[in-house]
């Protein structure tokens, strides 16, 4: 699949690739997981080809990487309550999932700022920072930085390294594996010591 999307990117014009790069970044916020880190990596390499500018490839992917943000965040403001109430999130339950929202209204900010870095997790971020109904503002602009730091880092390594774009790609898939089970892990352990906590605290009453 990767390489199919790679050769039709080759053909496109400067135009067609700036609007390629708005999407992957746009689509990878509500269809996750998606290759577009490595796709990114292979647009910069036609940095060094001359056939799209430096400067408008990351501006043109951040642009698509901030309004996919901006649409899970509406999702998780809009919608977030009626999808928690309804189950629908099934890996967890809705009492730890009310718990997540608090942690997230204390620390969330921080998430954001980090949340380009946290491949896999993208989605998620974006979605509890509506349901916790962080300020749009303040959230989109750390969104916005994050994404422009992450993009321009993407863009010059694949022009930095040309052809060789792959062993880059391979190492930022080994990466965002590492970072998704990690967080995985960490909600977990979060999810069950606040669940062993409630148990002692409902334990003690009953005696």
């Amino acid at each position: 699949m990767l390489d199919s999307i790679i050769s039709y990117l080759h053909q496109l014009p400067p135009e067609g690739i700036l609007l390629a790069a708005f999407v992957i970044t746009f689509v990878e916020n509500i269809f996750p997981p998606s290759p577009s880190d490595m796709v990114l990596v292979f647009l910069g390499t036609l940095v060094g080809l001359g056939t799209v500018g430096f400067i408008p490839l990351v501006l043109s992917s951040t642009a698509g990487s901030i309004a996919g943000f901006g649409v899970m965040y509406w999702v998780g403001a809009t919608f977030g309550t009626r999808i928690v109430e309804a189950g629908k999130i099934r890996f967890l339950p809705i009492s730890a999932i009310h718990k997540v929202e608090s942690w997230f209204s204390k620390y969330g900010y921080w998430l954001i700022v980090a949340n380009r870095f946290l491949s896999g997790t993208r989605a998620i971020i974006s979605f509890f920072a509506g349901l916790s109904l962080l300020n749009f503002t303040k959230t989109l602009s750390l969104s916005a930085v994050s994404a422009l730091v992450w993009n321009l880092i993407l863009c010059y390594a694949g022009l930095e390294l040309g052809n060789n774009w792959r062993e880059i790609g391979n190492y930022i898939a080994t990466y965002s594996e590492l970072i998704t089970a990690v967080v995985i892990v960490i909600i977990l352990y979060l999810t069950i010591r606040w669940y062993l906590q409630k148990n002692k605290s409902n334990n003690n009453e009953i005696k």
